[in-house]
């Protein structure tokens, strides 16, 4: 228990009724689960306002609550505090109510459309092998030591953001390195958070239902590099045109990286195969099993960011070349009669055009490169012509199948995609609903040396359909498949 006055440290508060010097027992911000002795903060959320549920949450046993608008009877028994904004004082909450235990450890947050999660991921594996008790804050997975808990979003709650980080220090934890989704920087996730860098990987067309523009994305992004403090560094990719524009009023120490420009680490693809690639960064050769120009980036930022933080650079690069592929990021598998199949997360336009061309520059082109792509429901409806076009312009044949149609017919999601495709590459598509039949569509057709990518789900372990989550992995499902047919 934290008494409310010491909760409320750095929050902005407007207006205040009763007492501060009472013990609290838990923030709650969801009304259902409130119990005698709990503060209450009620959100403005994009469909629901907590707002209408204070007198649910005082029924329940509130002792206090905070929110923007103070309702018309409020009782005189219950403390009432006032804010500007609800998110950021439940995040600035959370935050002191776990003893602030991002400034116990080194925190590195790493943001931009795509890259996050292998970063994040590779950044734990290295540091883990350099003897460092790391953790990791994903969309994959939350982990520390022996620890894995499965998550769904990239950037959870501020309430379970700090319980994690507080188990973390309570656990021995030295560094963690976390995902930041540009929906946990608008809704001010992250606040209270103190970070001892932040990593800028990329941006491009995504999430653009929810932000409406490319520009307020961008925008979105950038708050993140102006909210990191002097002790901080920010680590921006030099490939990326908006690369110097996150550093713009940034006062962290300002650092970059790149593949085609200059920038403070540098590194060049030197060979490339389905097997890995070699690559020379700063000069030194190493070889590595993950594959791609984009993969090259996120290694690079990788090597940069143990550079940052004082590793010594040739035991970095020893470990980067032992570190593995990340689920469902350009995981490969050969099938029983040696095609190759790529399963990848790619689901933006940019993610899935990367993917198609690094697959184009090792192929030989005598054989056959076949695509099954899908596009999300209820999610940035702009993006669904241009993968398609971008699908159809790579590959020999494509399948449009669903993805995760959540609660949108995915034939008409289809029909969406099928418009961006070129009147000449039309013939080389082919539609299959059903995401298992489009697989097993495709590789029954897969002969010796033929490359089969399944993109847009890469890791996830399931599908959903009108609210109903069911088991589906692209990986499993193919390797199934394919045993079955050869």
């Amino acid at each position: 228990m934290k008494q409310l006055k010491d909760l409320l440290f750095g929050v902005q508060i407007e207006a205040t009724q009763g007492r501060t010097d009472i013990e609290i027992k838990q923030i709650v911000f969801d009304s259902r689960v409130i119990k005698y002795g709990d503060l209450f903060v009620a959100i403005q959320g994009d469909t629901v306002d907590g707002h209408h549920y204070i007198d649910k949450a005082i029924a329940k046993g509130a002792i206090a609550v905070i929110g923007e608008q103070k309702p018309e009877h409020f009782p005189e028994d219950i403390v009432w505090i006032a804010t500007k904004n609800s998110r950021a004082a439940l995040a600035i909450l959370a935050s002191n109510y776990y003893d602030q235990p991002s400034k116990a450890l080194k925190l590195v947050g790493v943001t931009g459309t795509n890259g996050k999660t292998t970063t994040t991921s590779l950044l734990h594996h290295l540091f883990e092998k350099a003897g460092y008790a790391t953790g990791l804050l994903s969309t994959i997975v939350v982990k520390y030591l022996s620890k894995e808990i499965p998550t769904t979003l990239t950037t959870p709650d501020p309430l379970q953001i700090n319980a994690h980080l507080k188990a973390m220090v309570e656990a021995g934890v030295k560094v963690c390195f976390m995902e930041v989704s540009s929906h946990g920087i608008s809704q001010d996730r992250i606040k209270g958070l103190y970070f001892a860098g932040g990593v800028f990987t990329n941006l491009s067309h995504d999430h653009l239902d929810y932000h409406k523009s490319f520009f307020a994305y961008r925008d979105v992004k950038k708050q993140f590099f102006d909210y990191l403090p002097k002790t901080a560094f920010a680590l921006t990719n030099a490939d990326d045109k908006n690369g110097l524009y996150m550093l713009q009023n940034c006062v962290a120490s300002q650092y970059s990286f790149g593949l085609n420009n200059y920038a403070d680490y540098q590194a060049k693809v030197i060979e490339t195969q389905f097997s890995g690639m070699l690559l020379q960064i700063n000069q030194q050769e190493v070889w590595t099993t993950l594959v791609g120009q984009f993969n090259a980036s996120n290694l690079l930022a990788v090597f940069a960011v143990a550079h940052l933080m004082e590793l010594e650079e040739m035991e970095t690069l020893s470990i980067i070349s032992a570190l593995k592929n990340v689920k469902g990021r350009f995981q490969t598998y050969t099938t029983p009669n040696k095609a190759t199949v790529i399963v990848d997360y790619a689901h933006t336009p940019d993610a899935l055009e990367n993917v198609l061309q690094t697959i184009g520059k090792i192929r030989t082109k005598n054989e056959t490169l076949l695509t099954i792509v899908g596009c999300g429901g209820n999610r940035d409806q702009e993006k669904r012509p241009i993968m398609a076009k971008v699908a159809a312009t790579y590959s020999d044949k494509v399948i449009f199948t669903s993805d995760n149609p959540r609660d949108e017919d995915p034939e008409v999601i289809i029909d969406q995609m099928e418009a961006g495709v070129a009147p000449e590459d039309f013939k080389k598509t082919l539609r299959i609903t059903q995401r298992k039949a489009a697989i097993k569509a495709a590789c029954m057709e897969l002969t010796e040396g033929d490359v089969l990518l399944i993109a847009g789900k890469g890791h996830e372990n399931y599908q959903e359909i009108n609210g109903v989550k069911t088991p589906f992995d692209d990986y499993l499902i193919v390797n199934e498949i394919c045993k079955q047919l050869f």
